[in-house]
This record gives structure tokens, C-alpha cells and sequence, in this order.
């Protein structure tokens, strides 16, 4: 069988609910999957209310994404096995939702300067219930109200960072992360490295207290999984992967189990007793 730990779902910017989210990994066949939204568990903790988790048959890993602080570099840090009811891991995220939903309606009033005839309202539709209100989902009301034919385009021409749109957003340090997701009882795993860009500051990344590295990613060619899976061993750290997927419209892969790992690397994420 097969795995997939690395996954969205419309608690965040994903294009489907965490219900659908479950269906959709079974019948892909499935055996572990890790749902990752960016900064939130309230996906992970509807289904858990619901008596949707356990997984029953299908083991799932509660997760979640991290955007760190960086000048230069988009970082981003996964935490694994995380107590979703743990408080201080629910006091930072409402710190980082709140900072979220500024710079939602300063981006929003910003592409009204511009002329584009957009609403909170128009965005919110899109978002639904995520509390993680992100650029995607601008960009998703953007091309719904016909101003864009794609989010691509939409990112290329105002969203984007340096794009007059753009407005910056509050993000943890990387060790704040690390040790929040510790102190919730998780795993910290450093986020698809290659798209970092700085293979120097990768290992940095690592030596603050990381305990996984994501080897296995989409845009990750084979000397990439190599190169990741040989740090991994330098740093006697896990091996972790996913597809990062969020839906057909917002991203490659465009299906859930088409870019998986082996269940091998995905085993040592997982604990009964997470959910």
C-alpha cells in the first residue's frame, strides 16, 4: 500500500472538505495519511467530533503546516502527531488567524485601489468554513468574479509577492514553531527543502531542533530525494513526504494518490494514541 503525508483540505486552502478528504484517500487506497492545513486543526478536530477519526481501517496522522519567519526564504514547517486540543498550540494559531485576517482585508482593499471590483464578501464565499484566509483563496474569488482566467494569472499579476497587492504577514520564528509543535507532542518536519532554495539554510533549518525532513515531494527530482534523504541520515532525523495536495484547480497533483510514499517512511509518524 501506500501513503500520503502531506494534505489540505478546505479547513485551509484546500478545494475539499476533510470529510471528503477521507473518502477520496480510501478509495485511492490509502493507509496513512497526515491532514495538514495551514495553521489550524479545525478540520482535524470536526472529523475527530464527528466520530469521523480513528480512521477506522485508514490511519491518520493529525497534522499541520507552519509558515516561518523568513527575510529572504519561504520556509515552511510541518508538525506531525500534534494533541490538536493542546492550548498553547491553539493560542499561538489564534494569534497567527488573527494576523491573517488583517492582511486578508488589507490585500482585499488594496486590489480595490487598483480597480478591481472585489469584496470581503466575494472571498469569504470562497473560503467557506477556513478561518486560514490566504492568497489562493483572493485569487479563487478573483477568477470567479471573471477579473482573471486563472489563479495563476492572478498571483502573476497582483498577488504575488512584490506585486502591488501583496501585503506581508505575521509568521513564527522557525525555533518558536519547532517548540510549539514539540510542546503540543508532535514531530517537527522541515517542508518540501528544495523549494527553500538554500540548501545552506536548509541545514540550519535542521539543526534548530528538527526531527524530520520531507524528502519526497512533487518538484523533488530523484537527486533532490537523495540529497534530502542523505541529510536526513547525517542528522539520524525521519524521512517524511507528501503531495501537498490541495484540489485539481489550485495545484499539481491533480488527483489524491497519485504521488504517494511507502507506507515504511509513514509508519514511524503514526500513534494510536493521536487521535
Amino acid at each position: 500500500m501506500s501513503s500520503d503525508l502531506h494534505i489540505h483540505t478546505t479547513a485551509s486552502d484546500g478545494q475539499y472538505a476533510p470529510e471528503k478528504i477521507l473518502s477520496m484517500a480510501r478509495q485511492a487506497g490509502l493507509r496513512y495519511i497526515a491532514i495538514t492545513d495551514h495553521d489550524n486543526v479545525d478540520g482535524l478536530r470536526n472529523l475527530y467530533e464527528a466520530g469521523m477519526l480513528p480512521g477506522h481501517g485508514m490511519r491518520v496522522i493529525p497534522g499541520i503546516e507552519f509558515s516561518a519567519q523568513n527575510t529572504e526564504h519561504e520556509v515552511h514547517i510541518l508538525g506531525y502527531d500534534i494533541d490538536i486540543y493542546d492550548k498553547n498550540l491553539s493560542d499561538s494559531l489564534n494569534d497567527i488567524v488573527e494576523a491573517r485576517w488583517t492582511r486578508f482585508s488589507k490585500m482585499v482593499e488594496n486590489l480595490r485601489g487598483l480597480g478591481y471590483g472585489i469584496t470581503e464578501a466575494d472571498v469569504l464565499k470562497i473560503a467557506g468554513m477556513s478561518k486560514a484566509i490566504s492568497r489562493p483563496h483572493i485569487a479563487r474569488a478573483l477568477v470567479e468574479k471573471g477579473l482573471f482566467p486563472s489563479v495563476s494569472a492572478a498571483f502573476d499579476a497582483v498577488l504575488a509577492k512584490g506585486r502591488p497587492a501583496y501585503e506581508e504577514h505575521y509568521r513564527m520564528e522557525a525555533a518558536d514553531i519547532i517548540k510549539c509543535i514539540k510542546d503540543a507532542g508532535g514531530i517537527p518536519v522541515l517542508a518540501h527543502p528544495k523549494l527553500i532554495g538554500d540548501d545552506i539554510l536548509v541545514e540550519r533549518l535542521l539543526q534548530l531542533g528538527m526531527e524530520g525532513i520531507e524528502a519526497f515531494y512533487p518538484r523533488h527530482n530523484a537527486a533532490d530525494v537523495e540529497r534530502y534523504k542523505a541529510l536526513a541520515e547525517k542528522y539520524g532525523i525521519l524521512i517524511s513526504g507528501g503531495s501537498d495536495f490541495h484540489g485539481p484547480s489550485i495545484r499539481e497533483p491533480l488527483e489524491l494518490g497519485i504521488f504517494t510514499i511507502e507506507d515504511k517512511y509513514a509508519e514511524k509518524f503514526y500513534r494510536e494514541e493521536d487521535i
